[in-house]
């Protein structure tokens, strides 16, 4: 019985530990981690932003740079993007894009476009 117990223990306790941890390596899964704004593949998610608005909304705004961003681990990737673009009167605004993808099957969505 003693034996078994032994057992079993060294067998609950590393899952534990990576269950309370920090999930076998995933980091924090679920939660909202900084990106690199200069990836080319963040750069092509804040243009698609601005295009697939532009399209949705007829409007006419022109892609300068991200402001900031983060990534959030969900069934793909969910970014939080504050982009900067020009409107059709050339001044330069600040909006929030989220863009959730998932590269494995080529799929892109413009969840929400908002001025801040």
């Amino acid at each position: 019985m003693m034996k078994c117990l032994i057992c079993l223990s060294l067998i609950l306790l590393p899952l534990i530990s990576v269950v309370e941890g920090n999930l076998g390596g995933l980091g924090n899964l679920g939660g909202w981690k900084p990106i690199d704004l200069s990836d080319l593949n963040i750069q092509s998610l804040a243009n698609y932003a601005i295009i697939e608005h532009n399209m949705q909304s007829k409007a006419n705004l022109v892609f300068v740079k991200i402001v900031e961003g983060k990534e959030q681990v969900v069934t793909g990737k969910r970014y939080d993007l504050t982009i900067a673009a020009k409107d059709g009167s050339g001044a330069t605004k600040n909006y929030e894009a989220i863009v959730v993808e998932r590269p494995w099957d080529h799929y892109k969505s413009l969840e929400s476009f908002k001025a801040l």
